[in-house]
């Protein structure tokens, strides 16, 4: 950041909003150098806390930015249950059990170094303000908004709350599902499904694990009405709790915060009502992620229904593929399509989300309570039996498990990535090379995945040597794109990457892939850049 004349601030990016995913962005621009301003209007203070899982995608982004330790480590206890259990009331009768081991106990993951973390949302922002570094002249400035901009061929002028003026090259909005930003501008983002509305009660019950004993869980699903059929969640694994109320016309749903907990537990333990807050659901896709030189980063561009755990974690991966993207054209080796990209390959993926996180929230939507399920009785316990059955059989564990989801979302067809039409079994999402999909991991040796050789420029992965590897570097080198060649003796890393020459995006995503390099490599490093110049 420089001040220029007239005392304006000069940068590269000003981002706007300092959530969670607004300090992503600002971590991935930070790891390719480019300068920039954030400014969030709050002072940082979360009274209740919305976001706890941290999916496997962005926690590998987290290692590459490197603060993927410290989230894991920020609080959870490492033997606290991560099991799912349906149940009339907590600690009640339980109809399915979903086993998930503890952060201690959970068996290493094959296909990533980095598998999915809990870190509230009110641990999670200090973590990551404190990563960037929070003060007066640095670059993350808090209780500050953005008051207004405007955006031409120079770039874009904003003026800040505070009185400060500042001009950008680019403006990323990570300014919520309601987002300002996304309404100044224009960009329709009408809704994918009926809007719904829930109550989201945080409370603390400072005995309740101990009392529930093995009955212990992470997520509990309650079965007591069309109210409470909804998960009450752990999220710091000692006191910490939230509960989800739906209300769709149910007057117990309009009962004292206190009233649906003490319903929700199945004996008397202390509570205390922390805050109740009450919140709409509204699936959208924005029509468009970017105007001009304001892109759309996050709930500005998408807001999924929570269940599945994809929002946040579909905004982290979008800020991935944007930076890098900024970064080319910030540097000068970006093609004239490249930052258009953004929406392209980001747009399908948010709608894909979306419909899953959907499908799981009917499935709790359209789920009966019978009125004497917790009745102990010979009626009770045949329904119980019944239902149990059939939540084993209906799928509810996809809500916790869904690494096509994840992980297996891939730019096939994005006109960054050349396509292999000798690929097959094009429908499976298990790692794999075919272009478009996240390069998979592998132990290179200990504490070195593959995924950790990604991230600076783009890395051609070969397993056999070739004449024609100089000629494809100058391809790449003389039109300034960041790259260099990775040459690894590994019969396993060999199979997993399904081809001997395997190009990698900086997002971590494969570019191209061939059996031999080819002649004319200038070819491939016009398409993945985004065209000729």
């Amino acid at each position: 950041m420089n001040p220029v004349e007239n005392d304006v601030l000069e940068t590269e990016v000003i981002i706007v909003g300092g959530g969670p995913t607004g300090m992503a962005t600002a971590l991935e621009l930070r790891s390719r150098g480019v300068d920039f301003v954030l400014v969030e209007a709050g002072d940082g203070t979360v009274g209740h806390p919305k976001v706890s899982s941290i999916g496997p995608r962005s926690m590998e982004f987290f290692r590459r930015w490197g603060v993927a330790d410290a989230v894991r480590h920020s609080g959870w206890p490492e033997d606290h249950p991560l099991d799912c259990v349906w149940t009339t009331r907590i600690g009640g009768h339980e109809l399915f059990r979903l086993p998930r081991h503890t952060m201690g106990t959970r068996p290493d993951f094959r296909h990533t170094p980095e598998p999915d973390a809990i870190c509230p949302q009110h641990w999670l922002g200090p973590l990551l303000r404190g990563a960037l570094g929070v003060h007066p002249d640095g670059p993350v400035r808090m209780s500050t908004r953005l008051e207004s901009f405007t955006q031409d061929d120079t770039g874009v002028h904003a003026v800040l709350s505070d009185g400060t003026e500042v001009h950008a090259q680019y403006l990323i909005a990570c300014d919520g599902a309601s987002s300002p930003i996304r309404k100044h501008l224009g960009i329709a983002a009408p809704a994918v499904h009926d809007a719904l509305v829930f109550r989201n009660v945080l409370f603390r019950a400072p005995e309740l694990r101990e009392r529930l004993g093995d009955q212990v869980a992470n997520f509990y699903y309650l079965m007591i009405s069309s109210a409470l059929r909804f998960p009450v969640r752990a999220l710091d694994g000692r006191e910490l709790y939230r509960m989800t109320v739906g209300l769709q016309g149910s007057p117990e749903s309009l009962q004292e915060a206190e009233t649906l907990v003490r319903k929700a537990i199945a004996f008397d333990t202390p509570v205390e009502v922390v805050s109740d807050n009450e919140w709409h659901l509204v699936h959208r896709v924005a029509e468009d992620f970017r105007s001009g030189r304001v892109f759309l980063v996050g709930d500005a561009a998408h807001t999924l229904s929570p269940s599945g755990g994809f929002g946040m974690n579909t905004g982290i991966c979008g800020a991935a593929d944007l930076g890098w993207k900024l970064a080319a054209e910030l540097r000068g080796w970006a093609g004239p399509d490249l930052l258009d990209s953004y929406t392209r390959e980001r747009q399908p993926v948010a709608f894909e989300g979306l419909e899953e996180a959907n499908r799981n929230l009917e499935r709790a939507m359209r789920r009966e309570v019978p009125p004497f399920l917790n009745d102990d009785t010979e009626q009770g316990a045949a329904m119980r039996s019944k239902i149990s059955e059939g939540l084993q059989r209906g799928g509810v564990a996809r809500e916790f498990d869904a690494p096509e989801i994840h992980l297996g979302f891939t730019y096939a067809g994005s006109a960054l990535v050349v396509d292999d039409p000798t690929a097959e079994n094009l429908q499976d999402r298990r790692p794999n090379t075919r272009p478009g999909s996240r390069a998979p991991h592998a132990w290179v040796k200990d504490g070195l995945s593959t995924l950790d050789l990604f991230g600076d420029g783009f890395v051609l992965v070969h397993f056999e040597n070739s004449a024609r590897l100089a000629s494809f570097a100058k391809a790449f080198e003389s039109r300034g794109i960041p790259f260099r060649a990775e040459c690894l003796d590994s019969p396993e890393i060999a199979h997993a990457y399904e081809r001997p020459f395997v190009l990698v995006r900086p997002d971590g995503h494969v570019a191209w892939r061939g059996t031999e390099l080819p002649a004319d490599a200038g070819t491939i490093a016009d398409t993945v850049r985004g065209g000729a110049r």
